[in-house]
């Protein structure tokens, strides 16, 4: 496996019920999600009774064409980006996932991961069903064609009844969109209409591409009914509390997203303006490492009135290469994408902002290249506190061992990066900033302490409600 020093993205989920064009609306929502994962893309279409499906590895731009979007006929469409979180990266546990079977056609694109996967898997496997992929996401359309004999509302509602974890989905049969959501809300998920036609989406920031207007969230424990009879939507978990992901905030969502109720942008500015609070500087500039640290590193520079500088620029037009550097070359993919600009580094004391710090390894080279570049001083203000403990709904720190702060202290991680100064954001502060309560949010992978605890969910499974 292959460990990355910043958390990877997730996934993107997007519908559209309404719309003669719903496959190429969806294929701009995706475009506009491509942010939350690059491993696959794809869509599932409906003319109301012929349903047609494309999927491939690589970006939306790659996978989808013009050709490809034409065939794909029909007023309803889903479709989804991954990041595999669980499952490998081959082009069988590429979304959406669907199944024909005697009720009819079930699509399915998620958005999050299911904790009691394994024991519900193994208990469908002990009764006879057989699975393509190694993705959490068929177990809900098992469940759900299993318990259909009532009717597609009864068969969601029985299957979130009995899964656990993460999860925002789009549904779609032959007629009809469906969306719904876990009853913590840990993934986003909202409702859009541009005229006539409704829209499902992970962001806001798709909707704004295809200028749909924002209606609402699916509400945790929700699920939402879209067909010829318009929307309708019924609480099918009862939510407890709310849980809401505060990484999606911190790094994954887009800046110009609204999720969970707060502009995404608003909230990381606000992050920084936190950190001006806990720690005073004498520095020559601010600096972000783009693109994650720029919102928090301008918040603070405006509260803490030190100058904000792009003193390393990213290449923007970096894609894959299949080319590998030389042992000489050992730092050539971080490098290849953010080169400082020594002049403004030389002989200054530098204070760099970044959203988080997970493994450590790529902090520490960028960290490098700004000393290599002349820096007198290197100062690091991280905007969200020690990630300590692995998350299981989703995001890819799946493991203790793997978390540079499970391991060192502050100070050692400090010694480890290169940096004379090294400064996390308190989780009292950054709650503060987000103008929420503590309750409103999941923060296990800063304090351990999970909404849904997964050892409850190890050992023998049964379907009982």
């Amino acid at each position: 496996m292959t460990y990355h020093s910043f958390p990877r993205e997730e996934c993107g989920v997007f519908g559209v019920y309404g719309h003669e064009d719903a496959a190429k609306l969806t294929y701009f929502g995706l475009y506009a999600l491509q942010h939350r994962g690059q491993e696959s893309a794809g869509i599932v279409a409906s003319d109301g009774s012929t349903v047609t499906e494309y999927k491939a590895m690589g970006l939306v731009n790659d996978v989808f064409n013009e050709e490809r979007l034409t065939q794909l006929r029909g007023h309803i469409a889903i479709g989804h980006v991954r990041y595999s979180t669980t499952g490998s990266s081959v082009i069988q546990n590429a979304q959406p996932f669907r199944v024909c079977h005697a009720g009819g056609s079930i699509s399915v694109a998620h958005n999050g991961n299911l904790i009691n996967a394994n024991k519900i898997r193994k208990a469908l496997e002990d009764k006879g069903s057989i699975f393509q992929t190694t993705m959490d996401s068929e177990i809900v359309v098992h469940l759900i064609a299993k318990s259909r004999a009532k009717g597609i509302e009864d068969g969601i509602r029985h299957t979130m009844s009995i899964v656990r974890g993460a999860y925002s989905i789009v549904l779609a049969t032959e007629d009809t969109l469906i969306g719904f959501r876990d009853p913590y809300g840990l993934r986003p998920l909202c409702i859009g209409r541009l005229n006539d036609a409704y829209i499902l989406s992970s962001e806001t920031c798709a909707l704004d591409l295809i200028q749909a207007d924002y209606i609402r969230d699916v509400a945790p424990g929700e699920v939402v009914i879209i067909d010829k009879n318009g929307l309708r939507g019924f609480e099918a978990v009862k939510s407890k509390r709310r849980a809401n992901c505060i990484f999606e905030f911190i790094y994954f969502a887009r800046p110009d997203s609204n999720i969970f109720g707060r502009n995404v942008y608003a909230f990381r500015k606000a992050l920084g303006k936190a950190l001006s609070k806990e720690v005073s500087l004498d520095a020559d500039f601010i600096m972000p490492f783009p693109d994650s640290g720029n919102y928090a590193a301008i918040g603070f520079s405006q509260a803490s009135s030190i100058p904000f500088e792009f003193a390393i620029i990213r290449n923007h037009y970096v894609g894959r290469t299949f080319i590998q550097p030389s042992q000489s070359m050992r730092d050539f993919g971080v490098r290849v994408k953010l080169n400082p600009v020594r002049e403004l580094i030389r002989g200054k004391r530098v204070v760099i902002v970044e959203d988080s710090i997970v493994r450590g390894t790529t902090s520490r080279t960028r960290i490098k290249a700004i000393r290599d570049a002349g820096a007198k001083e290197i100062t690091m203000l991280v905007s969200c506190p020690p990630i300590k403990h692995p998350c299981y709904y989703g995001i890819d720190f799946s493991t203790k061992g793997e978390l540079i702060a499970s391991k060192k202290s502050i100070d050692e991680i400090r010694q480890f990066l290169g940096l004379d100064g090294l400064h996390y954001l308190s989780i009292s502060s950054m709650i503060e900033a987000s103008n929420m309560t503590e309750n409103d949010f999941c923060l296990a992978c800063f304090n351990g302490n999970y909404p849904m605890n997964i050892e409850n969910y190890k050992g023998k499974f049964s379907f009982e409600r």
